[in-house]
């Protein structure tokens, strides 16, 4: 593990597990829940607190789809899922290029032609992360080239698992939001009204959300009123997605800035599902800004 700090704001980085987080903490409180979850097997059970999501986020479905008239079948990533999800890049250690007291960039270079790595993704890529720590934040700045000879469809976003609080509320604007099946797959779009908005914030305590909200404004907030502060969640434009998850069990909600919706690969039907199509040595960037703002008084 490296470890970055900027006065009290520090992180803990794991090069070796997919150049996820350990731990966000500012002021000795701890923002991020790290998790182990026994069916990521990639992370080794080990308590992850974020970790990035390429070359798509979210599902693909029967882990398998077409592209530019060929069939591609991918690897089950996670158990008990008949799906492949969140790539491959969370699996795989990544290199660490730069390191500075507050701030670090790591790479990680997908080859499909090495071991099994074609059946978790078929085209070569890179993938770029770097964490800046702010007196108060965190920047994460995601890139992904395409290394291919090939053009290939990418997305990208990220995972952090935020605490959840006994009051903790959640604020943000969207066009609308993705209802799911049995398989937690996309099959109606529907309008953010009711239980669904969340313009004036919504408790999360007692919900279970696995969505994809479409039209996402690029800003979101967690409020914490008991603690006195909130999570600002801020995003470039390239991060049009906004997935949530919180259950009533679980100590930790996840708000995750993404530029695809669930399963985009299987949807061209659908104009503003996020899917980009790179041609060799193209790229994709963008930053997603999470701020802590104290609210006491």
């Amino acid at each position: 593990m490296i470890e970055l700090t900027r006065g009290e704001n520090q992180i803990g980085i794991l090069p070796g597990l997919g150049a996820s987080l350990s731990y966000w903490r500012l002021r000795g409180r701890d923002l991020l829940v790290p998790t182990a979850d026994p069916n990521l097997r990639a992370q080794q059970d080990t308590p992850v607190a974020a970790y990035p999501l390429m070359p798509y986020s979210n599902r693909i479905a029967d882990a398998r789809f077409s592209f530019d008239g060929q069939d591609y079948e991918l690897a089950k990533n996670i158990v008990g899922e008949s799906g492949s999800i969140h790539g491959n890049a969370w699996e795989h250690a990544w290199t660490v290029i730069q390191q500075d007291p507050d701030r670090a960039i790591l790479l990680y270079d997908h080859h499909p032609s090495v071991g099994e790595n074609a059946k978790e993704w078929p085209f070569a890529y890179r993938g770029v992360i770097s964490f800046v720590l702010l007196d108060n934040g965190l920047n994460v700045e995601l890139l992904i080239a395409n290394r291919d000879t090939r053009a290939q469809p990418i997305g990208m976003g990220f995972h952090p698992f935020f605490v959840k609080a006994a009051n903790s509320g959640l604020t943000f604007q969207a066009q609308g939001v993705w209802e799911n099946d049995a398989a937690t797959l996309p099959v109606r779009h529907a309008a953010v009204e009711g239980e669904w908005d969340f313009v004036s914030g919504q408790k999360l305590t007692e919900r279970r959300i696995d969505n994809c909200f479409s039209g996402w404004a690029d800003r979101a907030v967690i409020s914490y009123p008991d603690d006195g502060y909130e999570m600002h969640i801020d995003a470039d434009p390239v991060f049009q997605h906004l997935v949530v998850f919180t259950a009533p069990e679980k100590p930790f909600v996840a708000v995750e800035a993404v530029t695809n919706m669930n399963d985009a690969i299987h949807h061209p039907e659908v104009l503003e599902r996020g899917l980009h199509v790179l041609k060799p040595d193209q790229r994709l960037s963008g930053v997603i800004r999470y701020k802590v703002v104290e609210r006491r008084g």
